[in-house]
């Protein structure tokens, strides 16, 4: 469990196909705190730790399945060595809350269709799949590439937010660009009041 709150920016250092994929990462997290095991997020997709180094820098290594790699902007041929990832490690019992409970399983992959500056604040619109826009509402959370966000608008599958400063420097939101595929998590609030209303 997550908070979608960044704490470090990694990189992917080696990318390499043994069955599943496996990455290895670039951290400033302490590897002497992370257990083989832990679980990452990376970029919004919870991985498990499976090695740990310090040699050249600090890193930890994971494996994606094919079923990851399908759900997640990683099909889309969007990771490679030197690509920067929003980091997180996962939620313990009394840390605080500050953005919203991700799972780190990625719903699906939205495109980032527009990107304009608002103040000092940029305003991005994302286009969602169809089968994921009715989760989206206004004022609600998503995570997108393991970001807490909270949604301004909604119209149709299209949905806005605005990113501050603070959150483009201590995440990749900076470097976003138009086109990119980005991981989509839906809030699980959503999901289970849909759920509910099926019944009804």
């Amino acid at each position: 469990m997550f908070t979608g709150i960044i704490t470090d920016i990694g990189e992917i250092l080696q990318l390499e196909r043994r069955g599943d994929l496996r990455a290895r990462i670039g951290t400033r997290f302490d590897v002497e705190t992370i257990d083989i095991g832990a679980s990452i997020a990376c970029d919004g997709c919870c991985l498990t730790v499976i090695a740990l180094g310090r040699e050249p820098t600090n890193w930890f290594d994971v494996e994606i399945s094919a079923e990851s790699v399908a759900k997640t902007n990683i099909g889309r041929a969007m990771w490679a060595v030197g690509k920067r990832l929003n980091l997180e490690r996962a939620l313990k019992v009394g840390d605080e809350l500050g953005g919203h409970i991700v799972s780190g399983h990625v719903d699906g992959v939205a495109d980032l269709i527009d990107l304009r500056q608002e103040g000092d604040s940029t305003r991005m619109t994302f286009r969602a799949p169809r089968d994921l826009a009715r989760f989206i509402a206004p004022k609600g959370s998503v995570a997108l590439n393991g970001t807490s966000l909270t949604v301004n608008e909604v119209n149709g599958c299209d949905f806005g937010v605005n990113v501050i400063p603070h959150t483009k420097t201590v995440t990749t939101w900076g470097g976003a660009k138009v086109g990119d595929p980005i991981n989509l998590e839906i809030d699980t609030m959503a999901r289970y009041v849909a759920r509910l209303r099926d019944f009804e």
